[in-house]
């Protein structure tokens, strides 16, 4: 800190507190002299060691004429503020494990490049890890974090001043890359063998990355992000393939779904989705009730087949709602026999996404006890899937349904690979199984062999035997002679509207 009187040398340098060259302090005092007023100002200078931040303050001071007669000027060191300062921001814009941009920071580094989208074409890549929970549950939590520090090396490599990248959330990572420096062919060979080493433990990563090529109008990253996010659906099951883009065709299945969903609750208000009753015969070929089937009848599409909209709503959990209508609607149609003194059945599909979103036995229960009907003729249709989360307490609610006086169905049975581990602990009265499992096969004496077993083992097992698929009288015939005792199939009747179920009665 120092202090001169106009024309004067200067007065005093406090030895220590200013590191600058001899040519700094010159500038210095030569700016100064030449503002004769107040100014401030920033400066830095590189000394042997580290570079150094000062701010830079003059006053003047002038007599009772307005005449200048002296000048004061302040250099301060704000080294250790600025790197304090430097410090907090990179904290804040950087991961804190990998070094890379934090998801935030990187929507906003590649927000400010966006202009250069006209200039030249981008991709948006996802990167995900997948099934990386088993690396940190096998390996721990140190391993785990070593192989994304190794991921974080392989993304920052190579890249050029365009390019913007960072951490998203857990184990993916986000780029923002010219496509002109993205080489396809190079990325799928290293993912094909991306190897983790550390100390004495090896593992292979499967890395996929989801690409949306950037159009020049874009300017929402979020939005960029969760499109090449859906890019993977399509690879998700791939250990081969790990690179898939963006397209039309994913566009149009997001606006579908988007679509359908946004109009699911209009159409369960006017049933356009309805049930339609497919027959369920005796050996005798006598209709002795049929399985509740949701369809939906559309203003626009028409008839819409269930592949078009069920898949939908497994995924987003709509389907208990779809679920939950066709439910009411078959404990309606079955008030309306007890009325004309009709003895059939219908059976209901519980989805697994069902016990996620509602109380499905508090639910039946009600709607038994609404209609008044009892609760045999209202039967509980499972699939394994069912069972593969929570088995215990799944299992304790069909215990429950059988208890209330439900007869509880298993479905397709023979198409998944535990069924008779199922079979052995799950609380069921009738096995429904697959003609699919016939067609499966060319050795069909075998097939019918296993076939002839199941039923047989179903009736040591007190459980009735109805076989879903039949297409022939052959089939029929066939069957009948094995001992199962229900049937259903296009060899009935295909899936029809109450009414039409109804002529056939």
């Amino acid at each position: 800190i120092w202090a001169n009187s106009l024309g004067s040398q200067i007065a005093e340098v406090q030895k220590g507190n200013l590191e600058a060259t001899e040519n700094f302090l010159v500038k210095i005092f030569g700016e100064s002299i030449k503002n004769h007023g107040d100014w401030s100002d920033k400066t830095t200078v590189q000394s042997e060691t580290e570079l150094k931040y000062y701010t830079l303050e003059s006053h003047t001071f002038t007599d009772e004429k307005d005449c200048l007669t002296g000048s004061y000027l302040r250099i301060r060191d704000v080294t250790r503020e600025q790197q304090e300062v430097k410090k907090g921001i990179y904290e804040a814009t950087h991961d804190r494990l990998t070094g890379l941009y934090t998801r935030e920071y990187l929507y906003q580094s590649i927000s400010e490049i966006s202009q250069s989208f006209h200039e030249r074409q981008y991709l948006i890549v996802f990167v995900d890890i997948k099934n990386f929970k088993i690396v940190n549950d096998v390996f721990g939590n140190k391993f785990g974090d070593y192989a994304l520090q190794c991921i974080a090396d392989w993304v920052r490599r190579d890249m050029s001043e365009y390019c913007r990248y960072g951490r998203l959330v857990g184990d993916t990572f986000g780029i923002c890359v010219p496509e002109s420096e993205f080489s396809p062919k190079e990325r799928e060979k290293e993912l094909s063998n991306f190897i983790i080493r550390k100390d004495n433990t090896t593992y292979q990563l499967l890395i996929h990355l989801g690409i949306y090529r950037v159009a020049p109008e874009d300017n929402d990253v979020s939005v960029m992000f969760d499109r090449a996010h859906l890019a993977l659906s399509t690879i998700q099951d791939e250990y081969k393939t790990h690179i898939a883009y963006y397209n039309k065709e994913i566009r149009e299945k997001i606006l579908w779904n988007q679509n359908i969903s946004s109009q699911l609750g209009e159409a369960i208000r006017t049933r356009a989705v309805r049930p339609y009753l497919q027959p369920i015969a005796d050996r005798d070929g006598h209709i002795v009730g049929a399985e509740a089937l949701a369809r939906w009848i559309h203003p626009e599409h028409g008839f819409m087949s269930p592949a078009l909209f069920i898949p939908v709503f497994e995924k987003n959990g709509m389907i208990a709602e779809v679920d939950k209508h066709i439910w009411r609607c078959a404990c309606e149609v079955l008030s309306e026999w007890q009325k004309e003194n009709r003895n059939l059945f219908i059976s209901v599909n519980i989805s697994p996404k069902d016990f996620y979103f509602i109380d499905v036995i508090a639910e039946i229960k009600s709607l038994v006890k609404e209609f008044q009907i009892p609760p045999e003729i209202l039967r509980i249709e499972i699939t394994e899937t069912v069972m593969m989360t929570e088995a215990e307490n799944r299992m304790q609610i069909l215990e429950d349904f059988r208890r209330a006086g439900f007869i509880v169905e298993m479905d397709d049975f023979g198409s998944g690979y535990s069924s008779l581990n199922m079979l052995k602990d799950m609380p069921v009265d009738v096995l429904k199984i697959d003609m699919k499992f016939l067609g499966k096969t060319d050795d069909k004496d075998r097939a019918e062999t296993i076939v002839k077993n199941i039923i047989r083992l179903s009736e040591e097992l007190g459980i009735s035997a109805l076989t879903e698929g039949v297409e022939t009288k052959e089939q029929y015939q066939t069957l009948s002679q094995m001992g199962c005792s229900l049937f259903q199939g296009y060899y009935f009747a295909k899936p029809l509207p109450v009414e039409e179920f109804e002529k056939l009665l």
